[in-house]
C-alpha cells in the first residue's frame, strides 16, 4: 500500500540528517511536521475505513450463518413431514450457505491483518510526529536564537574591511558551533529512547504475567 510506504519513510527520517542537508533548516522541519501531520490524518481515515469494512464482514457472516441455521431448520422440518425431495432443496441451499461461510471467514481474516497493519503504522508515526514537533521547537527556537546575535554582530561590525571580514567569520564559527551542540543536546544519541523502550518492554511482559497467573487460578 502506497500510504503505509509513504509513512515508513517519514518514521525512518532521521532530523539530524534533513538539517545537515537543508539550507533553511526552520522551512524544512516546518514542512516535515506538516507532512506527517497529512500523512496521519491519512491513516487515521484509513483505520476507521478499514474497521468499516471489517464490522460490515462481520454482519454479513452472521446473517450467513442465521441463513444457513434457517434452510437447516427446513430441512428438518421436511424430514418430519417425509418429503424427501423438499428436505434435499433444503440441504441444497444449506451447502451454499455453509461455503459462503468459508469465504467470509478468509475475507474476515484478511481485512483485520490490514486493520492491524494500520493501526500498527497509525501509532508509530503518531510517537514520530510527537518526538518532531518537540525536537523543531527546539531547533527554531535555537536557530531564531543565533540568527539574532548573527544580526546584532553584524550591526556592530566596523567598516574597516579587514576587521569586518574576520569578525564575520568568527560569528560564523561560533554560530555552527552553538548550532552543533544546540543539535547534539536535542536530538541527542538516542539512548534514553532504547533505555525507555527496554523498560516499557519489562511492564508489558510483567503485566502478560500477571493476566497468565490470574487465568490459571481461575481454571484451577
Amino acid at each position: 500500500m502506497a500510504l503505509l510506504d509513504r509513512v515508513a519513510t517519514l518514521v525512518r527520517a532521521n532530523l539530524n540528517d534533513l538539517i545537515d542537508r537543508a539550507e533553511n533548516p526552520e522551512k524544512m522541519l516546518k514542512q516535515v511536521i506538516l507532512d506527517m501531520e497529512n500523512q496521519f490524518l491519512q491513516v487515521k481515515t484509513q483505520v476507521a475505513i478499514a474497521l468499516a469494512d471489517l464490522h460490515l464482514l462481520e454482519k454479513k457472516k452472521k446473517d450467513n450463518a442465521d441463513k444457513h441455521a434457517e434452510w437447516m431448520r427446513k430441512a428438518e422440518l421436511a424430514v418430519d413431514k417425509q418429503d424427501d425431495e423438499l428436505a434435499r432443496a433444503a440441504l441444497e441451499r444449506a451447502m451454499s450457505f455453509q461455503q459462503l461461510a468459508e469465504s467470509f471467514d478468509q475475507q474476515i481474516s484478511d481485512q483485520q491483518t490490514q486493520v492491524e497493519s494500520l493501526k500498527a503504522a497509525l501509532k508509530k508515526l503518531e510517537l514520530k510526529l510527537s518526538e518532531a514537533k518537540a525536537k523543531a521547537d527546539l531547533l527554531i527556537a535555537q536557530h531564531r536564537r543565533t540568527r539574532a546575535v548573527t544580526r546584532a554582530a553584524d550591526a556592530q561590525l566596523t567598516p574597516d574591511g579587514e576587521s569586518q571580514t574576520f569578525d564575520r567569520m568568527r560569528t560564523k564559527v561560533a554560530r555552527e558551533e552553538a548550532l552543533g551542540r544546540a543539535k547534539h543536546e536535542v536530538l541527542g544519541d538516542d539512548i534514553d529512547g532504547r533505555l525507555h523502550a527496554l523498560e516499557r518492554e519489562q511492564k508489558i511482559d510483567a503485566l502478560l504475567d500477571e493476566i497468565k497467573s490470574r487465568k490459571k487460578m481461575l481454571s484451577a
